[in-house]
This record gives structure tokens, C-alpha cells and sequence, in this order.
């Protein structure tokens, strides 16, 4: 079974954390209904869609996918970057309890899940300015001895890695060179967002389907003519909070 774990919008998120947006109003009515949309899209792609309860006092609580990661054997809680989020991983992690057992990055590293690529057995890492080289080597140590292999990855210019690039399925990662060092996807065929649109390269594959931002409709053509099936969703409240499609859900399966 597909799991898609959600949390409820708090209204706190108009005080979110950003580090390269400039600040702008987030109209929480809008947000809300977007989330519900969103929500419904995962159902209909076909994931269970877990809602968790808001969290009033954490403004970026929405954003499931930061706190944690979730492989196939265990689910390892982050420590974040940013301190105003500190309190979600153990938010989190009586959850996600129920599903894996558990592994933490411990002080004083950091490591945020939105920096984290995962292409089969191998981990893609950045190490940016909310997951740093310990946490880096933390998670190495941690899923090492599951077989999975570690490889950092320079994030510059944006918040996360899967800001940057986003594995599309089919050796296939959807990316905005810039933003990173692609020389570290080397065996990995490279489908570059259109210049306009850097945004774009953060999409989410659910089964045959790719879910992108309606606000890149380039991108959204460039994936259509390259062979994939694509989905929009607007999105446009959470951009505000230099979030993409990836952000807002923490996908796994479980039997």
C-alpha cells in the first residue's frame, strides 16, 4: 500500500521560514483549499492519504517531508536546519513508529529530508544551508549497513536539493544545473527545466504519473514531449513559502 502522510495547514505559515524569497502574503483560505486539492490528487493517483492534525504553533509543520525519511527499512528523524523547526521530527516520529523503526540524526548535525534524492539503493544528498556535512555523514552510518549508498551533493542558490532536481523514474532526473552540482548524477540522464522556469524542476512521481506546479507550464510541456504522463496542481500559496510539490507529503510504501 502507498502511504501519502499530510498535515493540515497551520495558520502560523504566513511567519514561515525563507532564506532566498523575498517575503510575501500567503492567503491561508487559499492555502487551505489548495492542500485539500492536493490531497485529493494523491488519492486519485492512487496513495492512502494520511492527514495528520495541524500543528498551530509551527509555521512550516505542513511540510512533512523535511522532518523525516523514509526508506523501505527504516525511517530516520531529521534534525533541522532552521531552529523554529526543531520540535516536527519528534512530531513525526510517533507516527511514522508505527510504520518503521526508527533511526535520528543527532546534534550537531542537521539534515533535512527535502535534501534528500533517493534513486533506488543510492542517496542523493545536499548539503545546504539547512542539512549540513555531519548530517551527511550521520545518515551514511545509518542506512550503510542497509546497502544504501550516500553521495553529497553541493546545494547552492536554493533552499533544498529536491528544490534543484527531482528523479523522474526511467534513470531520468528532472534538474536546474545551476542550483547545484550535477556532476554528482553522473550515469543519470540530465532533462534541464526550461531557463524561465527553475522552479519547475521540482516534480513529484506518483506510479505513471508526474504531479508538477501549474505555475511552470513549460516544464509541464517539456515533460509531456519527453514521454511522461503529466498532472498539474496549483500550488501558488506555497511557492510563497519556497515550497514545491514534494514538500507537503511524505510518500512510502508499506505492506
Amino acid at each position: 500500500m502507498l502511504i501519502a502522510l499530510t498535515r493540515e495547514v497551520s495558520p502560523a505559515i504566513v511567519n514561515c521560514e525563507l532564506e532566498f524569497r523575498e517575503r510575501e502574503p500567503i492567503d491561508l483560505a487559499r492555502a487551505i483549499a489548495q492542500h485539500r486539492r492536493y490531497q485529493a490528487c494523491l488519492a486519485e493517483l492512487g496513495a492512502n492519504v494520511v492527514t495528520l492534525p495541524v500543528e498551530p504553533d509551527l509555521p512550516d509543520s505542513v511540510f512533512v517531508e523535511d522532518p523525516a525519511l523514509v526508506l523501505d527499512e527504516i525511517a530516520v528523524i531529521a534534525r533541522m536546519g532552521a531552529s523554529s523547526r526543531r520540535p516536527e521530527p519528534e512530531v513525526l516520529a510517533g507516527v511514522l513508529s508505527q510504520y518503521r523503526k526508527l533511526g535520528r540524526i543527532e546534534a550537531p548535525a542537521t539534515l533535512e529530508g527535502g535534501d534528500v534524492m533517493r534513486v533506488g539503493k543510492t542517496l542523493y544528498v545536499g548539503y545546504s544551508r539547512r542539512t549540513n556535512i555531519a548530517g551527511v555523514q550521520q545518515l551514511a552510518a545509518i542506512v550503510h549497513p542497509l546497502g544504501y549508498f550516500v553521495v553529497p551533493i553541493e546545494v547552492r542558490g536554493c533552499l533544498h536539493l529536491k528544490t534543484a532536481c527531482c528523479f523522474l523514474g526511467e534513470d531520468t532526473v528532472l534538474a536546474h544545473r545551476a542550483w547545484f552540482d550535477p556532476d554528482a548524477l553522473c550515469g543519470l540522464k540530465i532533462l534541464d527545466v526550461p531557463a524561465e522556469e527553475p522552479g519547475g524542476a521540482n516534480a513529484l512521481r506518483i506510479g505513471e504519473t508526474v504531479l508538477v506546479s501549474a505555475a511552470f507550464p513549460r516544464t509541464r510541456e517539456l515533460l509531456e514531449r519527453s514521454g511522461f504522463r503529466v498532472r498539474t496542481i496549483d500550488n501558488s500559496e506555497f511557492l510563497k513559502a519556497e515550497a514545491g510539490v514534494t514538500c507537503t507529503s511524505l510518500i512510502f510504501e508499506t505492506a
